[in-house]
């Protein structure tokens, strides 16, 4: 991974962006005046054999999480309305989330970020949230608060985008992919129908504990431009790249999305390319996003986190390849349609999607991989969800 090691305090003119829109409870809300922020990634660079998780935060001057005493950033019905989710049913289908190290406050601030935004409740005692470790145990291991943070982006993502969808949040014990990896298939086992992993590393060969047909795996392609990741690189996995939404009101959609800059993409060395892939990709491995949600902090997320990661806590504004992974991973539990390896019937049903096709990532040859054009391109994959048609 090409992440920067430094603190977020140390990192956070790395990256200067503009906060979206401010999401009112239950209601799209216009998008106030742009004011210029940065944003920092809240994780490590990951070591050798590990995984660093792929949420960013809109910081202060300071280099801390900026908070807010209300949301402000893209809320559930933003994100329903952008995607053609408004309404829709899963039926109660369980989506997971595998992340690292414990989340102690992950419940309540759930809680607290349903009841914001007028969403049922979504808890252990009316069972639809459950917490687990790697093998499914009580004992949960030691807090990470940057990983805290992750988790309750996550979480936050499938209410956003499913509304009645379970959540299975399992715990790995660090983040090393052999955890992380037991963490998927342990989830697998528990009849889900999504697990989501908003994390990555350096591309690496195929494991097969990211291979389980019958349901929809998906990862984050990374948040440092144009380079490859795993696990999004395995050609089992759902590779969920990233673009910049924003409301336009103009147009019959109502929004506008083009590639983030930070949407990682690329061909693995490593892991052959998916039969359902086609030459549009001019990878002879598997190529990286194959679809893509919104991921800019630019037009960043609400999210309430409060184990106090930087010494803040409260209403915060996010973005990475991390907010996208679980809205993907919702859309599929939503359409109910993941038998076999669920990507190959999002390639054959393009038409269920928006196409991006603008924005970059980066400089490559051949230039697909990192510019986003008609049809599909690396940071955006074959576009974004419109409804589920596609998934």
């Amino acid at each position: 991974m090409k992440r920067s090691a430094l603190s977020l305090s140390a990192a956070v003119g790395a990256l200067m962006l503009t906060v979206g829109a401010t999401s009112a409870m239950a209601q799209p809300t216009a998008a106030p005046a742009a004011s210029t922020h940065r944003a920092a990634h809240v994780c490590a660079v990951p070591a050798a054999g590990s995984a660093g998780c792929n949420a960013m935060v809109v910081v202060d001057a300071t280099g801390k999480p900026q908070v807010t005493a209300t949301p402000s950033g893209y809320g559930p019905a933003d994100i329903q309305s952008a995607y053609g989710l408004t309404g829709l049913s899963s039926g109660g289908r369980t989506v997971a989330i595998v992340d690292a190290y414990d989340d102690p406050t992950a419940e309540a601030d759930l809680a607290t970020y349903r009841s914001q935004f007028g969403l049922p409740a979504c808890t252990t005692a009316n069972g639809c949230f459950r917490k687990v470790n790697q093998s499914g145990g009580s004992s949960l291991p030691r807090t990470d608060a940057g990983w805290a943070t992750e988790i309750s982006l996550d979480l936050d993502m499938v209410s956003a985008s499913c509304p009645d969808c379970k959540i299975l949040l399992v715990e790995a014990n660090s983040a090393s992919f052999a955890n992380l990896g037991a963490g998927v298939n342990y989830a697998a086992t528990q009849g889900v129908s999504a697990i989501s992993n908003s994390y990555g590393g350096s591309d690496s060969a195929q494991s097969s504990a990211y291979d389980h047909p019958g349901i929809a795996i998906t990862a984050s392609t990374g948040d440092n431009g144009y380079g490859i990741e795993s696990p999004a690189s395995f050609d089992s996995v759902i590779a969920v790249g990233g673009t910049s939404l924003t409301r336009a009101s103009g147009t019959s959609r109502g929004w506008t999305e083009k590639a983030w800059s930070g949407a990682g993409s690329g061909c693995s060395t490593l892991n052959a390319k998916p039969s359902w892939q086609t030459s549009a990709t001019q990878c002879s491995g598997k190529a990286n996003a194959d679809v893509s949600a919104v991921a800019d902090p630019n037009t960043g997320v609400a999210v309430y986190d409060s184990t106090s990661y930087q010494g803040r806590k409260g209403w915060q504004v996010y973005g990475g390849t991390s907010a996208s992974s679980p809205i993907i991973g919702s859309v599929y539990a939503l359409s109910g349609n993941t038998s076999g390896y669920p990507a190959s019937y999002t390639w054959a049903h393009t038409s269920g999607l928006n196409d991006v096709t603008t924005g970059t990532n980066g400089t490559c040859t051949p230039a697909v991989w990192c510019t986003s054009g008609t049809g599909w391109d690396g940071p955006t994959g074959l576009g974004t969800p419109n409804g589920t048609s596609a998934f």
